[in-house]
């Protein structure tokens, strides 16, 4: 069932819950209300019947239909066209999931179309409903609730990030071989998170600075400005996560560029240890070789102190080798 909830609203109370749009629709003709529509991955024919009654702009609908929009706030004659998106912080992965929902939002009605599980637009309902002088003031009431539930729940989320951050400068300096990827996969969650909240500045300025043309009350100023506080903050704080996770990825190729010179550094050690103790066995097997060769005629064969000296040279040889390569740290 695509349709979530579903009422008509007349002074700021709920005076009706019709049971389908077509009622909603005669509803709100005869009832002179507001209409407040939530849909949740509506197909084309329940969603171009609302674009056909509150004459909405097909590309629009389209785009409703179709998803996958970046944030954005655009207006057709009556009709203001928002695309939000949503995240919330998945804390058993670690992960942040974006969602995306779609408003359109007229002098008579507010239809919601929501792509994913945030954000929780009945707690949005049962706010306004609570407080029937704000929902009086209209739709662009149920755009500026909306605005605040999503940038409200972006708090968890900044929360989340900020708590995986400073699980990763732990894993820098513990040595964590697989930190770098950490980085990198936290880095884009931190980047798609930056857009979806840079564009709510732009967006809630522009409802701000345009009440008269979107017909928006001038009582929902402060509130939008509210609003845009919020958002601010959470730019700073997201820019802020970026630049620590640029340093972090930079600090993380460092130590392992140190880590890899400390092995090279380490095996260069041990070759110079293997090569002296090579060469210092070298000379005495070189001697051995040469007088194991048995032939007849070789220098001090017959001679008495003949073995004597070879013994002695291969010992002399081996020890002057030994602190040559001591003087020069080798062994």
């Amino acid at each position: 069932m695509t349709l979530i909830d579903n009422g008509v609203y007349v002074d700021g109370k709920r005076q009706h819950t019709p049971d389908s749009l077509d009622e909603t629709f005669e509803l709100t003709r005869t009832s002179g209300g507001m209409a407040w529509i939530g849909l949740y991955r509506p197909d084309d024919i329940e969603l171009l019947a609302v674009a056909e009654e509150f004459g909405l702009n097909l590309l629009t609908v389209e785009d409703a239909l179709a998803g996958h929009q970046r944030a954005k706030l655009e207006h057709y004659d009556t009709t203001l066209f928002t695309v939000l998106r949503p995240a919330r912080y998945l804390d058993d992965v670690e992960r942040v999931e974006f969602g995306e929902l779609h408003l359109f939002v007229g002098p008579n009605f507010v239809v919601t179309v929501r792509h994913a599980e945030s954000p929780d637009l009945g707690r949005v309902r049962k706010r306004l409903e609570q407080e029937p002088d704000l929902l009086a003031l209209g739709p662009h009431a149920v755009l500026y609730a909306v605005l605040d539930q999503v940038v409200d729940e972006y708090a968890p989320v900044a929360a989340g990030l900020e708590n995986d951050i400073d699980e990763i400068e732990d894993q820098l300096f513990g040595g964590d071989v697989e930190v770098s990827r950490r980085i990198y996969e936290l880095s884009r969650e931190v980047i798609q998170f930056q857009r979806a909240i840079a564009p709510l500045e732009g967006m809630v300025g522009t409802l701000r600075s345009n009440t008269g043309e979107f017909g928006i009350p001038d009582q929902l100023q402060d509130n939008l400005g509210d609003v845009l506080d919020h958002v601010l903050r959470l730019i700073d704080r997201v820019n802020a996560y970026r630049a620590l996770l640029e340093n972090a990825l930079n600090l993380s190729s460092t130590l392992a560029s140190n880590r890899l010179a400390e092995t090279s550094i380490a095996q260069n050690e041990q070759v110079k240890r293997i090569s002296s103790w090579a060469a210092i066995l070298f000379a005495p097997t070189l001697i051995g070789a040469i007088y194991g060769m048995n032939f007849d005629n070789m220098p001090e064969l017959s001679w008495e102190w003949g073995y004597p000296l070879a013994l002695g040279a291969m010992v002399v040889m081996a020890a002057a080798l030994y602190l040559t390569f001591k003087r020069n740290k080798w062994l």
